[in-house]
Parts: structure tokens; C-alpha cells; sequence
């Protein structure tokens, strides 16, 4: 079945197969949206894109990021508060995340989360039958029509009569495109198809029940992109005789730029918002990738070591449940990745560890917290429920104690920890395992026991790109980092996967050549994509 089975609009092309049931999804209301939508803003898109390497360039040329002179009056401005909580996102004291695929999206329903976040960004891949067949997934959910069988028979269903956790959509970012889509001969944005392909259809079901449609927004670095969002949904709203306000979104704070413009962030958004995020491994993905050209000052330790206690994480911490509160919103902590097993040793290690990182989060003052696996659902509950009580949030926690300036978040060379051999040969491996996972077809892949997504790939080939660049003495061995190293160890971390190296080529070509290359690469994920059918 090809597009022409599809009522198009004008102007609109799609290059990709149509299976029967994308029909579902890829209605006319949808596709007219997602026109609109691209004649409108795609020019905004491209110069919020534009500004991304603007500030780069003069970030490379010696200037630093600090908190924006052009709007201390709305961060002053004691007035202002973003929309009180909207319905089924009052209490959010513990997320499941995870993609759209159709087993994990059952997983993650009966999982007994207050919210589930239904990944179309960096636990999935964007292959096309992950995008439309993910919205399908997300459409049959909601109408209850949906299960699995496994190659080994086992049958996957949602629990009768048991209440869903609300669902928040996280599309792509505003950097990655949907290459089957085209509007007047123009490639279309990822985030926009995301967006439409879901408000029109199980977002629609979603306003029946009065519990959505609501998003998570990632990868944003400005004000100005949250901006580009705001008016995305308010001409949404309009076209579709949605009342405005209807549509809610969260902000992950995970670039290095976003962190300095946290209020600007919520302001922007104030009539749509539901608060922000703090993440991990995006968020020092980004602190390498803005200070690409600085020195040893900005020379991170093993990722393993970066924990969210280290100085500049703490600030930047403190400082968005200092800014979500201050203005009425949630606050939502960062991810415990950790997967059940069935060793015993490693899962009660592995479930101290997240304890210790959900009360710590609970009592910092976030309203909740993500787990990637359903297995961990309980434990951040029992975490958030030992702060919280009955109580859905604690929006009153206001942390007027915190006083974070720009000198605390960019204070990255206070980080203990030591650049080893071990941490070298752990991000060449697992880089390259998560590449090839998404590659095939898989954006969320078990590694080592944990859950990972593209974030992990993301951080393992810029922290090898800045040991080479910056030529860092091993702290175990008294090596220096070099290319001939870095080639040696891949050689060796790729002959210990299991099957044959070919199997693994196409992965370790792509990775090697991030992480080696002379000018840093913003995404691992745009090569990538174009590897894609």
C-alpha cells in the first residue's frame, strides 16, 4: 500500500510504505495539521537552529554562558505562575519512561506508574515503522484494543478495569527531521509529525477523558525555543477548535544553555506548562559539547563517576526545584536506568543505589522522579511516598535556601573523580552496543543491566572525542589518550561482543568515526538517522 491510498493534502509527499493500520493515524486531519504546521514554522525552526551555532561560535571564541541580561525582568518579576497542575498530572511521584514499541507500551500501562512517557526521542528509532507504528500503539492503548504475543507465545494485555497512568508524548527535538515527509519538496520536523500525528488522533481520546493531550519537550537550549513551542500548540488549539490551555508540555532541562534560562523556560510556556525535568547523561553530553573548545578545566572524569552530587550537577539541581517551585510548578527528577535481574547481589546494589537516589531527589524538594523498567516503580514510590504522604506534590517546598548563580552550574572542574583506562574501554563498548541497538531497530536496549538510550551513546563518544582532543593522561595507566589508543581499544572491546565483527561494523564505523573526528559533531543521532530506511 503507497501514499496514494492516502487522502493528501496538497503539497504534501510521503516516500515510505503505508501499512493498513498506519491508516488509523495518518488521517487527513493529521496530515493537514502537520502542512500548516511546516509552512508556518519552519522557518522559525531553522532560525532557532541558526541561533544554536551563533552562540556556539562565540562560545568557541571565549564567551561564556550566564544568565540572560535581556530578561531579568521576568526572572524578577515575582508575579507571574505557570498553569496549576493539569488533570491526571497532579501527583506524578513516580514516571515510567520507556518507547512506543508495542510490548513496552503494555508494560509501561500496567506498570502502576502515576505517568508513563511514551518516548518517540531517544528511546526509540525514528525508523518509520517506529514512528507511525509507535502513534498506533499510543492510539490502540487508548482505546484498549491493544496486545502482543512474543516469539515464544507469551501473550502481553492491559489489566481490565485497573486506571492507566496518565501518558505524556515526548517527541523528537527540534534538530532531527521525519525524511518521508515533505511538504512543497521541503523535508519536514520530527518534532512537528510527532506532535500532530499524536494530538490529532489518541490526543483526541485523550480531551474525551480529559486527561491530556500533554509532551515532554527535549533538547530545547533557548527561551526562544520553548517560544517556537507555545505558539506550535496555541495554533494547534486553533485549528483544531481545542480550548487554549488544553495542551500541557514538560521541559527537560538537559543542555547546558537551557540551565541558565529555567524561568524563561516556564514563562514562555506559562499557560501550557507542566513543569521541568533534570536529567543526566544529556545534560553533561551537553556541558562537553558547549565547551568543545575549552581546555583541562572542562575535562570530565569516567561518566560512571559524574553522579547528580558532584558540585555543578547539585547546582543545577537545587536550582530547578528552586525555579519550578517558585513559579508553581513540578519538578521531576532524573532517571534510575537500573533493570531487575536475577542475581541477587547485583539487584540489591543496584536497588540501595536507587534508594539512596529517589530519597535523596524526594527530599531535595522534587515532585517525582523516572524509572526506565516497571520493576522499579515501587521502590521510587516508597521513596516519594515517605516525603509526600497524601500529599499529590510539594509545589509549597519554595527552597528560598538555594542561591545558585553562574558560577555555581559552570563550576566543572571541582568534579572528583579520575579518567581511566576502565571508563575508556566502557563507553567504546557500550557506544558502540547502543548503535548498533538503534540501528536495528531498537532505541531502548538493556546494556550491563541497565536501560539505555541515545543519550548513553551520546556521552560515551563525547567524552572519548574530549580525552583525544585534549590528549588526557589515563590516571590508572599514565597513558595518554591518542588515536592510535582509542583505535586499539575499540579493535579490542569489539572482538569481546558476541558473534562476528562484521556483525558490528556498521556500528563501530559510525562511532569511531565521531568520536575521533577532527570538529566535534552536535548529534550522533543525524549520521545515524541517514543509515535509516
Amino acid at each position: 500500500m503507497d501514499s496514494t491510498a492516502l487522502d493528501l493534502p496538497e503539497g504534501l509527499e510521503i516516500t515510505a510504505e503505508i501499512t493498513p493500520e498506519f491508516t488509523s493515524v495518518l488521517t487527513r486531519e493529521a496530515l493537514e495539521l502537520i502542512v500548516s504546521l511546516h509552512r508556518k514554522f519552519e522557518p522559525v525552526r531553522q532560525e532557532r537552529l541558526a541561533a544554536r551555532k551563533e552562540r556556539q561560535t562565540r562560545l568557541d571564541a571565549g564567551e561564556e554562558l550566564d544568565f540572560l541580561e535581556e530578561t531579568r525582568a521576568i526572572r524578577e518579576d515575582d508575579s507571574w505562575q505557570v498553569a496549576p497542575p493539569a488533570p491526571g498530572l497532579e501527583d506524578r511521584r513516580v514516571e515510567v519512561t520507556g518507547p512506543t514499541y508495542r510490548k513496552m507500551t503494555i508494560n509501561a500501562l500496567n506498570s502502576g506508574a502515576k505517568v508513563w512517557l511514551a518516548d518517540q526521542e531517544d528511546a526509540n528509532t525514528p525508523a518509520w515503522d517506529s514512528v507511525v507504528g509507535g502513534q498506533v500503539n499510543l492510539l490502540d492503548s487508548l482505546k484498549r484494543e491493544i496486545d502482543f504475543v512474543s516469539e515464544q507465545g507469551k501473550e502481553y494485555r492491559l489489566r481490565p478495569d485497573e486506571e492507566l497512568p496518565t501518558i505524556v508524548v515526548r517527541p523528537r527535538g527540534w534538530h532531527m527531521v521525519e525524511k518521508h515527509m515533505l511538504v512543497d519538496g521541503e523535508v519536514v520536523s520530527g518534532s512537528l509529525v510527532d506532535f500532530a500525528l499524536y494530538l490529532t488522533t489518541a490526543g483526541r481520546l485523550q480531551i474525551e477523558k480529559g486527561r491530556g493531550p500533554y509532551f515532554y519537550l527535549p533538547k530545547m537550549e533557548s527561551h526562544l525555543e520553548a517560544r517556537l513551542w507555545n505558539d506550535v500548540f496555541v495554533h494547534a488549539q486553533e485549528a483544531l477548535d481545542i480550548p487554549r490551555g488544553t495542551i500541557r508540555a514538560t521541559c527537560l532541562i538537559e543542555t547546558y544553555p537551557a540551565a541558565f534560562e529555567m524561568e524563561e523556560i516556564l514563562y514562555e510556556l506559562r499557560e501550557h506548562s507542566a513543569g521541568l525535568n533534570a536529567g543526566r547523561w544529556d545534560y553533561i553530553f551537553s556541558v562537553i559539547k558547549t565547551h568543545r573548545s575549552k581546555g583541562e578545566d572542562w575535562i570530565l572524569p569516567d561518566r560512571s563517576q559524574v553522579t547528580m552530587t558532584v558540585p555543578f550537577m547539585r547546582a543545577y539541581t537545587e536550582l530547578l526545584v528552586r525555579t519550578c517551585h517558585k513559579r508553581g510548578a513540578h519538578a521531576i527528577g532524573g532517571m534510575s536506568a537500573f533493570i531487575p535481574s536475577k542475581d541477587e547481589t547485583a539487584n540489591e546494589k543496584a536497588f540501595d543505589q536507587v534508594r539512596s537516589d529517589k530519597s535523596r531527589e524526594a527530599g531535595d524538594g522534587f515532585d517525582g522522579s523516572w524509572v526506565a523498567h516497571p520493576g522499579m516503580v515501587d521502590l521510587c514510590r516508597e521513596m516519594f511516598t515517605e516525603v509526600l504522604g497524601d500529599q499529590p506534590n510539594q509545589i509549597d517546598n519554595k527552597r528560598e535556601d538555594v542561591q545558585v548563580g553562574a558560577e555555581q552550574l559552570l563550576d566543572v572542574k571541582s568534579t572528583p573523580g579520575q579518567v581511566t583506562e576502565a571508563g575508556l574501554r566502557a563507553n567504546v563498548s557500550v557506544g558502540i552496543q547502543y548503535v548498533a541497538s538503534w540501528l536495528g531497530g531498537n532505541g531502548a536496549a538493556a546494556i550491563n543491566g541497565l536501560m539505555e538510550d541515545a543519550a548513553t551513546a551520546e556521552i560515551s563518544r563525547s567524552q572519548v572525542w574530549q580525552w583525544l582532543h585534549f590528549g588526557v593522561i589515563l590516571d590508572d595507566t599514565g597513558e595518554k589518550v591518542t588515536k592510535e589508543l582509542v583505535d586499539r581499544v575499540i579493535e579490542e572491546e569489539v572482538a569481546k561482543l558476541p558473534g562476528e565483527a562484521a556483525d558490528w561494523e556498521t556500528s563501530r564505523k559510525l562511532f569511531t568515526e565521531m568520536a575521533t573526528a577532527d570538529e566535534y559533531q552536535d548529534f550522533l543521532t543525524i549520521p545515524a538517522y541517514e543509515l535509516l530506511g
